[in-house]
């Protein structure tokens, strides 16, 4: 089974590591600051084997020459952005081999935060940046809503299992709006609760499964009424199809 942790960086990423089982091998999910990424690699004795990039922006990013002037390591990314000392361009494949100690991956095109944004899929857990946050989504920074809508759809019909490991801590905030959208869903309620707990203990709010953002995830709910009726309200009129509501919901939330 691998191990995972979460590397926090500036005030709310977070930067994945991701080690083989009974090895220390690592993969790096999107370092945008080198600095905690090496300390942890030095304090826990591990060795990089590669640098997993989901999207151009710079708190993904700003890392990469450190790491690979130090660790010699190639870059994996999306092929339609620029990413600095991209060796390894990528989009929409399976059965990646990155390295005999890791499972095959699959890559997936996500775009919509941004025009190119990728995700990472290795052994039922998903490394998807910007795209699906906790109870939330990117902000359009380059992409389209309905790209970013089709990513999404895209996401939700992996396995319920699957876990989300996101790259910010926004779920409290998330989560108040997925509250004033469906101020009744109780599953909302309680996982305000649960994730207020595990702040309060300093613990990330991190990995979330598929399921859980399926129950609690405005944005994964278009096509649930009361969803439909808030985004309605919201923009005030009718709205005839599921990426409309999605269209909405993304414009409500900007402001929120």
């Amino acid at each position: 089974m691998l191990t995972i942790q979460a590397v926090p960086a500036f005030d709310d990423n977070y930067i994945w590591f991701i080690q083989a089982p009974d090895s220390k091998n690592l993969l790096i999910v999107d370092p945008g600051d080198a600095k905690p990424v090496i300390q942890a690699i030095e304090q826990q004795q591990l060795k990089p084997i590669a640098l997993l990039i989901t999207h151009h922006h710079s708190d993904h990013t700003a890392g990469i020459a450190e790491l690979i002037r130090r660790y010699d390591i190639p870059v994996y990314g999306p092929k339609s952005e620029a990413i600095p000392y991209l060796s390894h361009p990528l989009s929409t494949c399976e059965n990646i081999d990155l390295n005999s100690a890791f499972p095959a991956m699959t890559i997936l095109d996500v775009p919509g935060h941004t025009k190119g944004h990728i995700a990472y899929l290795i052994d039922g857990n998903l490394f998807c940046g910007d795209t699906l946050f906790a109870a939330g989504c990117g902000r359009l920074l380059g992409g389209t809503a309905t790209q970013l809508h089709a990513s999404l759809q895209l996401i939700a019909h992996l396995p319920d299992q699957t876990s989300i490991f996101c790259t910010h801590e926004y779920t409290q905030a998330n989560l108040r709006f997925a509250e004033a959208v469906e101020p009744n869903n109780a599953k909302i309620k309680q996982r305000i609760i649960d994730t207020d707990n595990l702040r309060r203990e300093g613990k990330p709010s991190l990995p979330s499964l598929l399921i859980t953002e399926l129950q609690t995830n405005p944005f994964l709910r278009c096509q649930q009424p009361d969803v439909i009726q808030a985004a309605e309200h919201f923009s005030g009129h009718s709205l005839n199809s599921s990426e409309a509501v999605f269209t909405s919901l993304r414009l409500w939330k900007d402001d929120f």
